[in-house]
């Protein structure tokens, strides 16, 4: 398994073009989450140092650490992600010709599918948490940067809401109904809220930009 992270972009790209499953939808949700902390750090850093936001520099500091752990963060289930979904499909090829054998291969399946179920709802969660600092973000950054500011909240909700979806691939799987629930509902309730936060995000760059 390629250590992503330490590759170029290039191999990256080329090997989530292949038909192989790896990097899949997850991995990539997470990448475009890091993509946009990115754009949320740059903005944080031109407000920084600047005496015209020396009243926010603080909160702007604040702002720029949560970010840069959340792209570390997602970067690390960028990867994850395609680890995950190998043990799936090591699990899936496990022999079945013995009940023993059945046994064992659907209780390997199952905590498969909940680790690979586990990673894009830590991206879920990452992706939201991330959409908040923007959130907070778009009030106080250099209003030069504000297009940034608005790309770094659509890279972040899009990450999530790509996440979300292989969260939900894999709960098809799961036996666990008490588990499968708590986790829908936990998945519905950050979709509605990241849809909240970017359409007031977009909205506040608008205005921004057409000042």
């Amino acid at each position: 398994m390629p250590l992503y992270r330490k590759e170029p972009l290039e191999k990256y790209l080329a090997d989530a073009a292949t038909g192989n499953p790896t990097p899949g939808g997850g991995s990539v949700s997470a990448l475009v989450g890091a993509l946009g902390t990115t754009m949320a750090e740059m903005s944080a850093n031109f407000t920084i140092g600047r005496e015209k936001f020396k009243g926010v520099e603080p909160q702007a500091k604040q702002i720029l650490g949560v970010c840069t752990k959340g792209r570390e963060d997602l970067v690390t289930l960028m990867q994850k992600d395609t680890e995950a979904y190998s043990g799936v499909l090591k699990a899936y090829g496990m022999p079945k010709s013995t009940p023993e054998e059945k046994a064992a291969r659907t209780q390997a399946i199952q905590r498969a599918l909940t680790y690979a179920m586990e990673i894009p709802l830590l991206t879920v969660r990452c992706s939201l948490k991330m959409l908040e600092a923007v959130q907070e973000l778009v009030n106080i950054a250099n209003p030069n940067l504000i297009g940034d500011v608005g790309a770094a909240a659509i890279f972040t909700e899009a990450a999530l809401r790509g996440a979300r979806i292989n969260v939900e691939a894999n709960l098809t799987g799961l036996k666990d109904e008490s588990l499968v629930s708590n986790i829908r509902k936990e998945i519905a309730l950050a979709g509605e809220k990241a849809t909240t936060i970017l359409q007031e995000i977009t909205q506040k760059v608008t205005l921004t930009i057409n000042k």
